[in-house]
């Protein structure tokens, strides 16, 4: 016999998932370095979807600064968007009863 309420579990599911990665690509998370002289866009995917960098940044005695500063706002950036994706797949990873989910 055929158990059809898992294959509708399992549909229901999928369904969810492709939602949520659906929602994940459209989301957008913003970081900026202390300064204010980059910002960095990744999406729900970490995705980079934009880098700014001020006028004011871009000079040759700036150069430190600014790698340390795209550094960590891309960081920042990745950080938040991996929490966000995370919280998303909370409900999937619940129905399938993973540990640690």
């Amino acid at each position: 016999m055929v158990d059809f309420s898992k294959a509708k579990d399992l549909y229901e599911l999928q369904k969810k998932a492709r939602a949520i990665q659906k929602e994940l690509k459209q989301t957008e998370i913003e970081a900026k370095s202390n300064d204010g002289w980059v910002t960095v866009v990744f999406n729900g995917e970490q995705h980079l979807i934009d880098v700014d960098i001020a006028d004011e940044a871009l000079t040759v005695e700036n150069k430190s600064q600014l790698e340390k500063d795209l550094k960590n706002a891309i960081s920042q950036a990745i950080s938040r968007a991996q929490a966000y994706a995370a919280e998303q797949m909370k409900e999937i990873a619940g129905n399938l009863n993973i540990p640690g989910m």
